[in-house]
C-alpha cells in the first residue's frame, strides 16, 4: 500500500489562504449571505465553502476565486477592465521571457 503524500505549506501561505478565508467569510456575512445560499450558487458544497472560509489549502483555487467574485472581493484589481488591462500586460512580459527555464550543464567558467 503506497504511502500518502504529506504536503506542507509555509506560514506565508497559511496566513494568505486565512486572510482570504475572512475575506470571503466576512464579505458573505456582510451581503447577509447564508452558508447553504452561496454554496448553491457557487455549485459547491457547505463543507467545501466552510474549509475555504477556514483557510484549507486543499481546496481549489477556482473555487476560491469564484467565491470571491460573487461576493464581490477584489483579489488583484478592483474591476474587471483593471484586471484585463494586468493580464495583458503579464502577456506581455511573458512573451518576452525564454518559453522554458532548464538546469544549467555542468560548471558554467566564465571569469574572462
Amino acid at each position: 500500500m503506497a504511502k500518502p503524500i504529506v504536503r506542507t505549506y509555509s506560514r506565508y501561505s497559511l496566513h494568505a489562504l486565512s486572510l482570504l478565508g475572512g475575506l470571503l467569510r466576512a464579505a458573505r456575512i456582510e451581503k447577509k449571505m447564508g452558508v447553504q445560499v452561496l454554496a448553491e450558487r457557487a455549485g459547491i458544497s457547505r463543507d467545501m465553502l466552510r474549509r475555504i472560509e477556514k483557510g484549507d489549502p486543499r481546496c481549489e483555487i477556482g473555487v476560491a476565486f469564484e467565491l470571491a467574485a460573487i461576493l464581490g472581493v477584489p483579489l488583484f484589481e478592483p474591476d474587471l477592465g483593471a484586471l484585463h488591462k494586468r493580464n495583458r500586460e503579464i502577456e506581455d512580459r511573458l512573451a518576452l521571457l525564454p518559453k522554458a527555464v532548464h538546469a544549467p550543464r555542468g560548471e558554467v567558467k566564465d571569469d574572462f
